[in-house]
């Protein structure tokens, strides 16, 4: 076991996704060119990678947020030995790999009823992901400017700041309308022959998407849907409902979406087109929820409420729903019996500060916004502990309410149809420090936007994380952070719990 272990971690990950993302950059161009014989050879090689296999077995095994959850094998994490099985595994059968069963695990859903999450075994994971550097690079030479969700160097922000660029008094946002769009059971519906059409690949990965989708299939649709929970499938959702932003001036996020409509378009004659559009690929758009909204009667999208004032000018702030949710994991750690007050406050700092992140680029002056009252019925909880000072309750708040500077419309927009892998290093490098704020962006600035452990830009999905070189997470002096990868993150705690301490930058 030692071995494996001390194996898999002298593996130089930078030397790999350099390697991987060098080939998926010529997937990119080929594409871009039209030479899909090529793309398709380039896909090939991405399969036989070591570095990709690599990458893909880390990926899930290590890196994703669901690591955690167990297939129908049972097993819910990988040792050393084991991940090691699985390369090899993936370098033997990924050509022709065999999926296993999904489990099934029902998700409750806001209106009482329940979705069914279908996961499948970490082999099964790693090869979808394996797949996914291939596809990826593919269709995002291909993949419309306006769609948004599941895409490597976009985010929710982007939308919001699009649809400013829309509904702003400049674009006589006032008279405008939205169809909110509602997709009935999108994950489900997708018809298999409609994603395998579309996919660019080689035959043998294909065959394997066929059988992937298989595995996961409805006995009373047995030739649609794309299983949730797998890691391939959102990109798969994506290469289905491509070209549905082409109908009309729209904005999609996966499977939400909005169309906008001047005073003059015919809302009718638009949803007619989209519904015929699903129907060829065998979805169709859910009546109850599918709405036309006056601007100046506003509407949610992404976790926002987006409204034309009276004066014509444009605000965007969190949603009721969204404010509604941080309002109860907020009550939930303060009202905790089994936390003392230090504990719920160093609980409540990254919930807090994260959706205050979320929402820096909107107007979050008023009180409700701004958390006034929890931070109240916080400070207020904290004072009924005996060796808990009002000074000190004070602190405890600052530090679960970590402030967060807001302005509203300060995103900059993804520009066009842009991809991580045009190659364009600068460009990326520098929009990925401009998605964090405060101490991460401005580590991510000192280090000229560059990882500081292992020297490899930013460029990726991979979360940005902040390191504390003196291992004490009070201590937020500019000296003592560093801005690196989640992974090279695990790894200098690695390096530091066998007693080789990590003090910087290489």
């Amino acid at each position: 076991m030692s071995n494996h272990s001390e194996l898999w971690k002298k593996q130089k990950w930078k030397k790999l996704r350099q390697n991987l993302f060098r080939l998926q950059k010529r997937v990119y161009k080929a594409v871009r060119a039209g030479d899909l014989k090529k793309a398709r050879s380039l896909q090939k090689l991405i399969l036989k990678s070591r570095a990709a296999q690599l990458l893909a077995v880390r990926q899930v095994s290590q890196l994703n947020k669901g690591k955690r959850t167990a297939g129908v094998d049972g097993l819910s994490s990988l040792n050393y030995r084991q991940r090691w099985e699985l390369v090899e595994a993936l370098n033997d059968y990924a050509p022709d790999w065999k999926h296993n069963r999904l489990r099934k695990v029902p998700i409750p859903k806001k209106n009482g009823k329940t979705r069914v999450l279908k996961v499948p075994t970490l082999a099964d994971r790693a090869w979808q992901c394996l797949v996914k550097y291939a596809l990826e690079p593919a269709h995002e030479a291909l993949f419309s400017g306006d769609s948004y969700g599941f895409r490597p160097g976009r985010c929710t922000q982007d939308v919001q700041k699009r649809l400013f660029g829309h509904l702003r008094s400049s674009s006589n946002g006032i008279n405008k309308r939205v169809i909110e769009l509602d997709i009935k059971k999108c994950f489900d519906r997708i018809s298999h022959t409609t994603i395998m059409e579309r996919v660019i690949a080689p035959a043998s990965i294909k065959k394997g998407i066929y059988r992937c989708l298989k595995a996961g299939v409805d006995p009373h649709f047995p030739d649609q849907g794309t299983p949730q929970g797998g890691v391939v499938s959102p990109l798969l959702a994506n290469i289905a409902l491509d070209g549905i932003e082409d109908i009309h001036t729209s904005l999609r996020y996966a499977d939400d979406m909005v169309f906008i409509l001047k005073p003059k378009d015919n809302a009718e004659k638009i949803l007619n087109r989209v519904k015929e559009f699903l129907a060829e690929r065998g979805m169709e758009i859910s009546e109850e929820k599918t709405k036309l909204t006056k601007t100046t009667d506003g509407f949610d999208f992404l976790g926002w409420n987006f409204r034309v004032q009276k004066n014509g000018k444009f605000r965007s702030i969190p949603s009721e729903e969204n404010h509604r949710n941080i309002r109860q994991k907020i009550k939930a750690i303060v009202n905790n019996s089994n936390y003392g007050a230090e504990i719920k406050a160093t609980k409540l700092a990254p919930i807090v500060r994260g959706w205050r992140n979320y929402h820096s680029s909107c107007d979050m002056s008023s009180s409700r916004d701004s958390l006034w009252f929890m931070n109240n019925t916080a400070h207020r909880k904290f004072r009924k502990e005996k060796k808990v000072s009002r000074y000190r309750a004070n602190e405890l708040c600052k530090k679960g309410f970590p402030k967060v500077g807001y302005k509203q419309n300060q995103h900059v927009s993804v520009k066009g149809t842009k991809s991580p892998y045009d190659g364009d290093l600068v460009y990326w490098s520098q929009r990925n420090s401009r998605l964090y704020s405060d101490n991460t962006s401005d580590a991510l600035k000192r280090q000229n936007h560059s990882c500081g452990f292992c020297g490899l830009r930013f460029l990726e999905d991979e979360d940005v994380h902040l390191h504390h070189i003196d291992g004490n997470h009070d201590n937020w002096s500019k000296n003592n952070l560093l801005a690196v990868h989640q992974s090279c993150h695990q790894q200098i705690h690695s390096l530091h719990s066998e007693g080789r301490g990590y003090l910087g930058a290489v």
